[in-house]
């Protein structure tokens, strides 16, 4: 989920750079700091977009710049057990297929796309069903529901996000509409 968030915190204004502290420099370097950063309460941080005020400047021992605290509005992704997640196909591999949802990337294990199994087609990069032909590839679009989250803050990379697509309403888009459709067609004609 997306949020807005007022945070505080401490940057560190260069030498050359301390002739000229404004909200705009601040910014600048609130967002090489902490974009792209998670914390465990706040999430990923995907842009600093304002900041509100800056405080009074302190001098640290043995340290060149100097430190302002200041308080700013940022945009974070901080995804939620048991929250639907709409996300496209990023990779395939045997396993599953790696969801890009927000900054970060679910995995979408085989056991949890559908209850058809699933075989890997190395060679086109996809997961293709001998039941119904249907095929999760690269670029697809995919509504799941996030069922672990493990959120390494010293290391992003290696925070782990599981999904669920077999539940109704979950799934490959495709096929999702596909259903919606017949479920159509069967009340047009009186069927259920």
């Amino acid at each position: 989920m997306y949020k807005r968030v007022r945070v505080t915190d401490t940057v560190e204004v260069p030498p050359e750079e301390l002739a000229n502290v404004t909200p705009e420099l601040v910014k600048r370097l609130l967002q090489d700091k902490l974009e792209g950063l998670v914390d465990e309460d706040l999430g990923s941080v995907v842009s600093v977009t304002e900041v509100h005020d800056v405080g009074e400047g302190r001098v640290l021992p043995n340290r060149p710049g100097v430190y302002y605290t200041a308080e700013f509005d940022a945009v974070t992704f901080d995804p939620q057990m048991q929250e639907v997640v709409d996300g496209n196909v990023v990779e395939v591999v045997e396993f599953g297929a790696f969801v890009g949802i927000g900054p970060v990337d679910g995995l979408l294990h085989v056991s949890q796309i559908s209850d058809e199994y699933l075989a890997y087609d190395g060679e086109n990069r996809q997961l293709a069903s001998n039941e119904s032909n249907r095929v999760l590839a690269e670029g697809d679009a995919v509504r799941a529901r996030i069922v672990t989250k493990s959120i390494d803050e010293r290391n992003p990379r290696d925070s782990k996000i599981g999904l669920t697509a077999k539940q109704p309403g979950l799934g490959k888009h495709g096929w999702l509409e596909a259903e919606r459709q017949t479920d159509d067609a069967d009340v047009a004609t009186g069927e259920q």
